[in-house]
């Protein structure tokens, strides 16, 4: 077992958060991104929380701002379309992003 499947992933986000470049936001989100076959909410809350750190991160690594609002946008809407195709009622396309 790594040293990174000992750790919870309260404790990978709460590292994810706290990254303050562009390279480290991939590197963290990288360690708590789902499995592939994972339940819908679980990629939803990965999208949505993966826009957050992005969205931070923007601001802070000025020299990737662009880049990162990009990926901000990118992973907030992947998580929205997860959202509404988990809304009730809704049909059609799974909002996956897979």
């Amino acid at each position: 077992m790594s040293k990174d499947q000992r750790v919870s992933q309260d404790e990978l986000w709460r590292r994810a958060r706290a990254v303050t470049t562009l390279q480290g936001a991939h590197d963290a989100l990288v360690k708590v991104m789902p499995a592939p076959a994972a339940d819908r909410t679980r990629w939803r809350d990965f999208y949505l929380g993966s826009a957050e750190v992005y969205g931070r991160v923007a601001e802070i690594d000025r020299g990737h701002h662009h880049e990162a609002l990009y990926w901000a946008k990118r992973e907030r809407e992947k998580g929205e379309e997860i959202a509404k195709a988990l809304a009730p009622g809704a049909s059609g396309h799974d909002g996956s992003g897979r």
